[in-house]
């Protein structure tokens, strides 16, 4: 329902109803509302990255207001973004024809990599192990497979995609540890949504950390990356209230013991 069609609205001055209409106003560039608009982040013209990148996104992450693939997208100039739960022969063409060369020459070294933690049943190597194994190869060749989605539906996404994916792709990883806590967003300015455990982390910094290690210009790929990342988590901190803690509730079993004491 429109804002002036809204009984809620009939009382809001003027100014307050204009100033509504401004924050949802959307950007044509970015996408985003006027009041968190990014254009003055993104590259003017997509970055010329060499390492191709293919991202499969869940259909869920699509809708969601702090999906860091939109963003990642109008940043890179050789970027692919799927829709869907997993990855299968005809989805693309890049990922096809690495499919094809793998099968057609499987002592060829693999040139593919996707991004996921080693499992019970698929082992991962850490990116840059697994980058000085592949000195010979030309680095302008590399592909990035990542996946965008929660933990959960990442590793739904992850089993689902492996026969496929196990046929030309290395699994790799970047550095993390499950017996720590993940960050949330307010003690990180690269951090939207809680994170479950150290070294998760969104789908647009992982995939920054990555080309730094794959590409020949990974350095600076990944300083403009994490700055728009920074710029997502500056504007949405600066609508966040301030978190009050809650009085931690005593049962009311503890209660009554403590009374007949």
């Amino acid at each position: 329902m429109a804002p002036e069609n809204c009984a809620a609205n009939k009382d809001i001055p003027d100014a307050a109803a204009g100033d509504f209409q401004t924050r949802r106003r959307i950007c044509a560039k970015c996408d985003r509302p006027a009041n968190v608009c990014l254009c003055a982040t993104i590259p003017a013209d997509p970055i010329a990255n060499l390492t191709r990148v293919v991202v499969l996104q869940h259909p869920h992450e699509r809708r969601h207001k702090l999906a860091t693939v939109p963003v990642l997208s109008k940043c890179l100039g050789n970027c692919e973004v799927i829709a869907g739960r997993r990855l299968r022969y005809g989805d693309s063409k890049v990922l096809d024809n690495l499919h094809d060369e793998a099968i057609a020459n499987p002592n060829v070294p693999r040139r593919a990599v996707f991004l996921f933690p080693g499992t019970e049943t698929s082992e991962s190597m850490e990116i840059n192990q697994w980058k000085c194994s592949t000195k010979n190869f030309d680095r302008s060749n590399y592909v990035l497979i990542a996946l965008d989605g929660t933990w959960k539906h990442a590793k739904e996404m992850m089993c689902a995609s492996l026969e496929f994916l196990s046929k030309f792709a290395v699994q790799v990883y970047l550095s993390y540890d499950t017996s720590i806590d993940g960050g949330t967003i307010f003690d990180s300015d690269l951090i939207l949504r809680k994170e479950p455990f150290s070294g998760c982390m969104s789908t647009m910094e992982a995939v920054a950390h990555c080309l730094q290690v794959l590409d020949p210009n990974g350095v600076e790929i990944e300083a403009r990356l994490v700055e728009a990342l920074r710029t997502m988590v500056r504007f949405q901190t600066s609508y966040l209230r301030p978190m009050k803690q809650r009085p931690k509730l005593v049962k009311k079993t503890k209660e009554n013991v403590k009374r007949n004491e």
